[in-house]
């Protein structure tokens, strides 16, 4: 346990070192791009005057990157939105109006697929090369080679323009459990939950039939267990070891959106906050958003090294396999 705790605190501290560098890159380049904030006339002129000399724009660089981090570190301020959104309005305020829509679709999209995927692909691996499993291997081939945003396209022609089935573009408002949010999130949620199916079967299927061929589950069979009872017993536990990973690192991804998908279809999220503070160039809710998505993206690396010792205890923290 000892062991583990010093895993987990080293990995904690190469993760914050990581979010450091990657926040100081971001810093100096964006600080060295113009039009960083408009000068303007009238009170908004007033208005950036104040935040100029509250920021330290005129000041040499590293004194702004030391301004930055003292109003971090001691107040969590990462500053206000220039072009996006309500003008000046705090960019972690902006950020945490963003997050329910987000997590919304993408928890709704991860519910859907991970069973779905998981199913098809045990399916499929214990229908071996027979005419399901090829045709369930040509899905997924299909679905996994296709850019999701090319399915976003596809299912916003023909199941909302042309059928009118769903609407083209999510619904406004914060009541995600009203019917007219739910329709509105179907066709972003499909759109989103074709790829990660189509990689969670595959990984399922190809993981279950080696599986279902080793010597333990013959050796299983031959003590007098039904095909049924060894795949339930032995190989899908098996199995699952490399494919939970998968499972928990979706979960983890929730937060981080889809940004194209986002953009596509007008969810009021995340990622097309992110998309919008590149084009509108609005440096500090950009750097926000990217330091958001660069800790989510070590979280969940972090977590995902974590579960295979929790799925297989064989499995010790940074000794590999107990061999004892």
């Amino acid at each position: 346990m000892g062991k583990l705790w010093i895993y987990i605190l080293k990995r904690i501290l190469l993760m914050l070192m990581v979010c450091f560098i990657i926040m100081t890159i971001c810093f100096v380049m964006i600080r060295m791009l113009p039009d960083q904030l408009p000068r303007g006339n009238g009170d908004y002129a007033a208005a950036v005057l104040a935040m100029r000399k509250a920021w330290g724009y005129d000041e040499p660089i590293l004194t702004q990157y030391l301004i930055f981090l003292k109003k971090i570190f001691t107040e969590w301020d990462w500053g206000v939105c220039t072009k996006v959104g309500t003008y000046l309005n705090p960019v972690t305020n902006h950020i945490a109006e963003k997050l329910p829509a987000t997590i919304a679709i993408n928890l709704s999209s991860v519910l859907i697929s991970i069973p779905l995927g998981l199913l098809f692909g045990i399916y499929a691996a214990l229908k071996k090369n027979k005419w399901q499993d090829h045709i369930i291997s040509v899905l997924t081939m299909l679905f996994i080679s296709v850019p999701a945003y090319v399915y976003a396209f596809l299912v916003q022609y023909f199941f909302g323009y042309k059928l009118g089935w769903f609407p083209i573009i999510m619904a406004s408002g914060t009541n995600y459990f009203s019917w007219e949010m739910i329709k509105s999130m179907i066709l972003p949620v499909m759109s989103m939950s074709f790829g990660t199916i189509a990689g969670l079967m595959r990984s399922t299927r190809a993981e279950l039939t080696e599986t279902l061929t080793s010597d333990y589950m013959l050796l299983a069979r031959a003590k007098g267990l039904t095909r049924r009872q060894a795949t339930l017993r032995h190989a899908l536990r098996n199995s699952m070891v490399p494919i939970m990973p998968m499972i928990i690192s979706e979960f983890v991804m929730i937060l981080s959106g889809s940004l194209i998908i986002e953009k596509i279809f007008g969810v009021p999220g995340i990622g097309s906050t992110y998309v919008s503070s590149i084009l509108e160039r609005d440096y500090s809710l950009f750097l926000a958003v990217s330091m958001f998505y660069t800790v989510i993206s070590l979280a969940a690396t972090l977590l995902i090294d974590l579960s295979y010792g929790l799925v297989d205890p064989r499995i010790r923290m940074g000794g590999g396999k107990n061999n004892e």
